[in-house]
């Protein structure tokens, strides 16, 4: 297989300890050795030394979710998510990509989602379409909120107008290359998304991003890649706690108990875990589930259970148990992957948006 030297030495020097075994969020929702980053690094060397066939390794290529809690915890540097998705875009390559994974990169450059999708819901629609005048501000909702959970976006469009905010809403929204950049890397492909994307971004003079994971590929992944956004791109949650402190929203405190989810995207790429407790502490009381800020648990997205719902399904079981352990009986989120799993499996917990808070819905 050909990788690169770097991606090589961090294969070959994270297989020897244990350090991250006990915070992989798939690893622990399984319970499988080979869900861990050091096993993984092990199939990639096997690879690497031609004693297996790189199609063999595949699925468990797939089962990582790139969240980072490996690479956050590793004290020796070595960054399991860089060989994970370099792993992935040799496979693209070498047309060695698993049919399941195929088939959402297929739908990523027909339809600019995985999901294949064309249509969005009629309520957003409308609402859209009340936005559709050009102004100085963009909301880019992303493409799991438009086509998977379109009363999230929804209601993110109903916050702004609440404060006030002229914006507009594109009816034919460019793809961030987020879900492309998962599913095969730094593809050519994944690329000219991004590029166009980013020219799409550039005729506004601030983009607010809904979902993390458009703002971790805007915000960093594209200067990694070396393309340029002109307008200034601001995360939905700073935005929004900009919007309170301003007192554009006119916030008072129901008493409601909750806990915060922090999604890696922002904790860990971003580095932006204050502003959403800003907002949730303005509209509820908050409470610290033990693992947080930078120390987070991913809880599951939509992507993911496209191909391994199971799987999902216990990483967000996982996670409402962190919660409820401590007495919790409310979650907040601001991802709208996170929100779509932990919905998907609460029982005895409530699910919550920001927009959720700042509603009152």
């Amino acid at each position: 297989m050909i990788m690169s030297e770097k991606c090589k030495q961090h294969v070959d020097s994270c297989r020897f300890c244990w350090m991250c075994h006990h915070i992989c969020p798939i690893g622990n929702a399984t319970g499988q050795e080979r869900n861990t980053a050091r096993a993984r690094a092990l199939g990639i060397s096997l690879v690497n030394r031609e004693a297996m066939g790189l199609e063999e390794i595949m699925d468990n290529i797939y089962e990582c979710c790139t969240c980072g809690a490996c690479v956050h915890d590793c004290t020796t540097g070595w960054n399991p998510v860089m060989f994970t998705k370099e792993t992935r875009l040799q496979a693209a390559l070498d047309g060695k990509t698993p049919d399941y994974i195929a088939a959402l990169v297929s739908n990523c450059l027909e339809t600019g989602n995985a999901y294949g999708k064309t249509e969005i819901c009629s309520d957003l629609a409308a609402a859209v379409k009340a936005h559709s005048a050009k102004k100085d501000t963009l909301l880019l909702l992303g493409v799991d909120a438009k086509y998977m959970v379109c009363e999230q976006a929804l209601k993110a469009i109903k916050v702004l107008e609440k404060a006030g905010v002229d914006f507009t809403v594109l009816d034919s929204e460019p793809a961030s290359g987020a879900q492309l950049d998962f599913l095969i890397g730094a593809a050519n492909e994944t690329k000219e998304q991004m590029v166009a994307c980013a020219k799409a971004l550039g005729e506004y003079k601030t983009v607010v991003v809904y979902d993390p994971d458009d703002a971790k590929a805007i915000k960093q992944t594209y200067k990694e890649y070396g393309i340029d956004v002109a307008a200034d791109v601001v995360t939905y949650t700073s935005f929004v706690a900009g919007l309170v402190k301003d007192g554009k929203l006119a916030a008072k405190n129901s008493g409601k108990a909750v806990v915060f989810q922090d999604p890696y995207q922002l904790a860990r790429d971003l580095e932006e875990t204050e502003e959403a407790r800003e907002v949730v502490k303005a509209y509820a009381n908050l409470s610290e589930m033990l693992l947080n800020r930078g120390e987070t648990v991913w809880a599951g997205n939509i992507l993911m259970a496209q191909y391994m719902p199971k799987v999902i399904n216990k990483v967000a079981e996982r996670r409402i148990f962190n919660a409820t352990s401590i007495g919790a009986n409310a979650i907040v989120t601001v991802s709208v992957a996170e929100y779509a799993s932990l919905k998907a499996v609460a029982k005895d917990v409530e699910i919550l948006s920001l927009e959720d808070l700042i509603l009152g819905e």
